[in-house]
């Protein structure tokens, strides 16, 4: 009846093994859309009642209980204080020799300079 030749099946079979990669690729490099609702939310510290703590007026003891201040760091945030008076926005934090801007995010919600 029909015949159908070897060297056909055999480009065919490649052909579509080709589309086969070049699609699962071009699904791979498709950019999705944001969806909020997705994102995990995180109580902020008004919702949890959290007070937070004045960088200004904060002795070293007490700027060591916020997450990733030792010793050291706190003594430098007390020293640029006195140094070169309060801080007028937390921002400034990141002057202070080891706060990296990693860091301030980890503390912004937990500190005020009011």
């Amino acid at each position: 009846m029909f015949a159908v030749r070897p060297s056909f099946l055999s480009k065919s079979r490649a052909l579509f093994t080709v589309l086969i990669f070049s699609l699962q690729f071009s699904f791979a490099c498709v950019k999705r859309e944001f969806n909020p609702q997705t994102l995990i939310a995180l109580p902020s510290p008004q919702q949890t009642s959290l007070p937070r703590l004045n960088i200004n007026t904060a002795s070293a003891e007490e700027l060591e209980t916020l997450p990733g201040i030792g010793k050291a760091l706190s003594a430098r945030i007390v020293e640029h204080r006195q140094k070169f008076g309060p801080f007028r926005k937390p921002e400034h934090l990141i002057i202070v020799r080891g706060i990296s801007e990693k860091r301030f995010r980890e503390l912004r919600d937990l500190i005020t300079v009011e």
